[in-house]
């Protein structure tokens, strides 16, 4: 039973789009062709009481199927997440991962019942991806800085492509993109202001498109640090976040800024407190996040520590409640919460159905927030 709220909530899971052979590239890291779906087949217990190898009660599905996008955008909308955050790639020049929305997602014929947008995971990719050399390997395949000409060329395909999609998440009418690494972008484009410059030309291109603007919004490493290297270092987060103009800001994953290798109620009240740090810090919205939980083993072959314990539906729906608390004390902003998320199987941070919990973590979600249809 859902408990009462006051409000409709727009409830925002990441999807990584890994799960799928669609791509032509992933298969470097995944060659049976079935995307990251072999390394969740393979994943094993680590020690005496490790809660894996966890199965997908959906089964090893084609993400990139809109068959089976129709089928979870319906559970997702059925238990109160009314929004995708789909994790978007840009390597060597071209796109990285986009068949999960592109032939997933927008040509699934219900897309109307959860909106999406787009985080850019502008990241560098080693083999980390890779479970049979991600012990012995740091080397970096793609780079992920780009410098403005190659900027100019992603924005626009942006713009072209999806703000424009009547199923497109906005604030106040306009679209959000969010960005992950604030430092590969910096560093690509040359500098702090050389970056703002970029970024009010992407709002400008915006508005030339006929949109009423654009929501740019950052990913949080933590309320006190900004992750930027180099020369613009020195300069308060605060300071630089405001001269580049972002919007508002959210978390990707608790391991981010908090020691997660604990108890998930231990964990807890420091993300509180993260958020209250964030509220202090800034003057721009802060939306809350939570984690579902912390495991990367699946992507291993030796045990790598750092495992969130206990992070049963029961506990994530004690975060979920802190995070729509947080937000109906924040009555001035828009009740966005984002979670880690729909589908991060190698992560062990997902709400989709498990042999573990069945569909627990999604009725946690439907229990604290209710149903509210995009």
């Amino acid at each position: 039973m859902a408990e009462e709220n006051l409000h409709c909530y727009d409830v925002a899971a990441y999807i990584w789009p890994a799960y799928t052979g669609d791509e032509p590239r992933t298969r470097m890291f995944w060659p049976e062709g079935n995307g990251e779906w072999e390394t969740v087949r393979k994943a094993e217990a680590k020690f005496p009481g490790h809660t894996w190898p966890r199965r997908p009660l959906w089964g090893y599905c084609n993400e990139a199927d809109p068959y089976v996008m129709e089928m979870q955008i319906d559970a997702a909308a059925d238990h109160g997440v009314n929004v995708f955050i789909y994790d978007w790639y840009w390597y060597d020049e071209r796109p990285f991962l986009e068949q999960c929305l592109n032939n997933g997602y927008l040509r699934a014929r219900n897309n109307d019942r959860v909106r999406f947008y787009l985080m850019w995971a502008n990241h560098d990719v080693t083999h980390l991806w890779d479970r049979r050399i991600s012990d012995i390997s740091g080397n970096v395949i793609w780079q992920a800085a780009v410098d403005r000409r190659e900027f100019d060329k992603i924005a626009l395909r942006l713009i072209e492509r999806y703000f424009s999609h009547p199923s497109y998440y906005c604030i106040e009418g306009e679209p959000v993109f969010m960005i992950y690494d604030l430092n590969n972008l910096v560093s690509g484009l040359g500098g702090v202001e050389p970056t703002a410059e970029a970024l009010q030309w992407f709002r400008e291109q915006a508005v030339v498109a006929g949109l009423p603007g654009l929501h740019l919004q950052l990913t949080s490493w933590g309320a006190k640090r900004v992750n930027l290297g180099g020369v613009d270092a020195a300069a308060a987060p605060a300071a630089t976040i405001k001269r580049l103009g972002f919007d508002s800001q959210t978390h990707y994953q608790w391991v981010h800024f908090v020691n997660i290798d604990r108890d998930y109620t231990e964990i807890i009240p420091d993300v509180l407190a993260e958020w209250m740090m964030m509220d202090d810090t800034f003057d721009i919205p802060y939306f809350p996040h939570v984690s579902v939980g912390w495991d990367n083993n699946p992507r291993h072959q030796s045990l790598h520590p750092g495992i969130i314990k206990n992070n049963t539906p029961e506990n994530v729906r004690t975060a979920l409640r802190m995070a729509r608390d947080y937000a109906d004390r924040h009555s001035d902003q828009v009740p966005l919460i984002t979670i880690n998320s729909w589908n991060e199987w190698t992560e062990a941070s997902y709400l989709e159905p498990d042999d573990l919990y069945g569909y627990g973590y999604l009725e946690a979600v439907k229990q604290v927030f209710g149903v509210c249809e995009s």
